[in-house]
């Protein structure tokens, strides 16, 4: 009895030390084939088993980047099951996107599913709402508040440091002929919102933010700044540079486009700062109309 209370003694001051150094908590250990799931959670300085597509992810979201040792789970619509179920995670983070994997997945570890860009809503606030929900799931919650604190941060400053425009035509080429055009509900106009500069699209847009339409659509709007946004699909530059009808808008005849590196237009907070910066740095080293 007197071993055994001794031992129960010892153990107890030993988690007190532990708990007085400051000892903290193993990260959460967490896949996810969704990028904005991804991006986030790297910014959360989290751990991240596993990712989706990851060559894909650095062409389309460019930072922050996946980390070497996250193992490449392959497509995001079919992802590797067999290599997930090695990398043993403890929770896998989906979006309503992928909700069909969830029977699947279930058998691997528990599935959460993280929704943005819901109709009607604010998609800043809603990034941020992520973030949060994010952080909780990854043991990262102050982590959370640090990122939302500096996002509001950068906002300001760039507000702040961002000259006069005109009005942002931002698109994504899907193919020669045909872009997406990205207004309400969109990551990019939601940046445009909190830095007070105007979105030149009045049109509908789906869920996502966008409207998909023929590049002839933009002549209608020959004051706009075009801000083109990487990547384009292979050939696309080439094919524009032989189009009578891309060279003959005016934006473009006047020399009034921007052209931004790769900024995934369907992330969070992370993508909303890099959006942020890249624009403000283009519009500042734009040349100023007189």
């Amino acid at each position: 009895m007197r071993c055994s209370f001794v031992s129960c003694l010892f153990t107890r001051l030993g988690l007190l030390c532990l708990c007085l150094l400051g000892t903290t908590p193993a990260k959460a250990q967490l896949a996810t084939i969704d990028w904005t799931v991804a991006e986030t959670l790297i910014a959360l300085d989290a751990s991240i088993v596993g990712g989706a597509q990851k060559q894909a992810y650095h062409e389309w979201v460019g930072e922050p980047r996946l980390p070497d040792e996250a193992a490449d789970l392959g497509l995001r619509s079919q992802p590797n099951m067999e290599l997930l179920a090695k990398m043993q995670p403890e929770r896998i983070l989906i979006s309503p996107m992928f909700a069909g994997l969830t029977p699947r997945l279930e058998r691997i570890a528990p599935v959460t599913s993280v929704e943005l860009y819901t109709p009607g809503s604010d998609t800043w606030q809603e990034m941020q709402s992520i973030t949060e929900q994010i952080g909780e799931l990854a043991d990262r919650a102050p982590q959370a508040a640090q990122l939302i604190e500096r996002a509001h941060a950068l906002m300001a400053r760039l507000r702040d440091e961002r000259p006069d425009t005109a009005p942002l035509l931002m698109i994504q080429f899907m193919d020669a002929r045909h872009v997406r055009v990205f207004g309400d509900n969109s990551l990019y106009n939601a940046v445009l919102k909190q830095l007070e500069l105007p979105n030149a699209w009045d049109q509908a847009t789906n869920a996502w933010g966008f409207s998909l339409v023929g590049v002839e659509e933009l002549a209608r709007y020959p004051d706009a700044t075009l801000v083109i946004v990487d990547p384009l699909p292979t050939g696309v530059e080439a094919q524009l540079a032989e189009s009578g009808l891309w060279q003959q808008l005016p934006s473009v005849k006047n020399d009034r486009l921007l052209r931004l590196p790769p900024v995934w237009s369907f992330g969070a907070l992370p993508s909303a700062q890099r959006f942020a910066r890249e624009l403000v740095a283009a519009l500042e080293d734009a040349p100023q109309e007189r």
